[in-house]
């Protein structure tokens, strides 16, 4: 197998957008707000006239991961295909925004090896569980606390934090704006957006 390299190259594209391609790794417990701020962060960006695509963790399962369940290897391979996707489009210029639990540091890892540094930010959403259970819209913790859902991040299966993210919000603490903002923040401090 060769890999085929293209006349048009990622920095071209990168000129074409006007912003760098990168992947913003959302990673944090069940309902720590990944979902809700790669949504804010990527309406925002939009505003701003930045092309951003956001790959879900509840999505890609109804389609590419729809044949992974929820044990270590099948949460394992489950990042690394996203892992993949979300190379592809940082390669295509784009902003890619993911919202994974991705509970294992060895898969984040990983990712960042396979996406290259200063490309690939890791946005820790630092939430106690006890918040995150009463959160929970789903109701996703009682269910795993009653043994109905099997290796549940934060009940019955672990969760490894970043130690050292691009990027850690205390989302207990603050709202889904001043999140958001923080996240915007650093990708023009970084110059992969240009400021307003």
């Amino acid at each position: 197998m060769v890999w085929h390299a293209t006349k048009v190259t990622r920095q071209d594209r990168e000129r074409l957008l006007g912003q760098r391609g990168v992947v913003l790794w959302f990673t944090g417990l069940p309902s720590s707000g990944k979902s809700t701020l790669a949504n804010e962060v990527a309406y925002m960006l939009h505003q701003r006239g930045h092309l951003a695509y956001i790959l879900d963790g509840d999505n890609i399962r109804h389609g590419l991961n729809e044949d992974l369940g929820f044990s270590p290897e099948d949460r394992e391979e489950n990042i690394r295909r996203i892992g993949e996707v979300a190379n592809l489009f940082a390669d295509a210029g784009v902003i890619a925004i993911t919202a994974f639990i991705s509970p294992y540091r060895r898969d984040r890892d990983r990712v960042r090896r396979l996406v290259g540094e200063g490309r690939f930010i890791e946005v820790y959403m630092n939430c106690p569980v006890e918040v995150c259970e009463r959160r929970d819209p789903k109701g996703l913790y009682t269910k795993a606390k009653k043994g109905e859902i099997p290796e549940f991040t934060g009940v019955s299966a672990p969760y490894e934090p970043p130690e050292d993210p691009e990027i850690e919000l205390r989302t207990d603490r603050m709202s889904v704006e001043e999140c958001a903002e923080k996240v915007v923040e650093y990708l023009e401090r970084e110059k992969i957006i240009r400021p307003l």
